[in-house]
């Protein structure tokens, strides 16, 4: 990729897409720069990775072809307000700040900059993550591909329209929550058994690890799958009959959407 890439914020996803981004050999070390308030996450990327990392935002992205914005939301509007004035009329600006619209930042830096707002999700930091993204009111085709290039450093990416962005968020988001979830439970159901922890964290990390490739190998619906594992009369259907007594599915379902609407009142703000 030509220009420089900067990086504003130093945390755990943007360590993540660096790292990516390098061991691809999609940018080189001295086209990167690395942004953060923390003295010691710019010690960890400049000495680790060796890219350039920097305290001032606005002088950072003077010569940026592509900003990548990786700070919290709630910090986002002040440095979108610091970097106004030196962020060149020609860069591209991606997103990753969770609930923060395209329209928002847009207008933050006088509304003509060209934003792409992206959805990662935690498990980019082993190289395994799902992002979804969508443009903003003036980025092009080649934009697209430009976020599209850097996020697939650590993952998959798919694109969406801007109005699915809640919907992606309380899916893939969060999703690995709802999954660490099951997995707490099975360890304490395992523990209630009798299991010692070490063998338990194997069968069940492995189990989840396993049951991920399965699907993703086959052509096939998640409940034929597991159909295929419940024998009638067996140990998975009565796992299932106790599930569907207490209306588990009916449960996740719900709190999927009340991931969704919290998404969409975040969106507001």
């Amino acid at each position: 990729m030509n220009g420089n890439l900067v990086f504003l914020g130093a945390g755990n996803m943007a360590e993540a897409l660096l790292a990516g981004l390098l061991a691809c050999n999609r940018w080189r070390r001295e086209q990167i720069v690395v942004t953060d308030v923390a003295a010691e996450r710019r010690d960890v990327f400049q000495q680790k990775y060796g890219v350039t990392a920097l305290a001032d935002n606005a002088a950072a992205v003077a010569q940026a072809e592509t900003v990548l914005l990786a700070v919290k939301p709630q910090v986002l509007p002040a440095v979108l307000v610091g970097i106004r004035a030196t962020l060149p009329p020609h860069a591209l600006v991606v997103s990753i700040a969770a609930g923060v619209t395209t329209t928002k930042i847009e207008n933050a830096l006088g509304g003509t900059v060209r934003v792409v707002r992206a959805m990662p999700n935690t498990p980019a930091l082993v190289g395994c993550g799902i992002a979804a993204i969508c443009p903003g009111l003036r980025a092009s085709p080649r934009d697209l591909e430009c976020a599209e290039d850097i996020l697939s450093a650590t993952g998959e990416v798919v694109r969406v329209e801007e109005k699915e962005m809640d919907a992606v968020t309380a899916i893939s988001g969060s999703g690995p929550a709802y999954v660490f979830y099951l997995m707490e439970a099975m360890l304490e159901a395992a523990r209630q058994l009798g299991l010692s922890m070490a063998v338990a964290r194997k069968l069940v990390y492995t189990t989840v690890k396993g049951s991920a490739e399965l699907i993703l190998r086959h052509d096939v619906p998640p409940e034929e799958l597991r159909r295929r594992v419940t024998s009638k009369g067996g140990t998975t259907a009565a796992a299932m009959e106790v599930k569907e007594r207490r209306q588990v599915k009916e449960a996740v379902i719900e709190a999927v959407l009340a991931a969704h609407r919290r998404a969409g009142e975040l969106s507001r703000m």
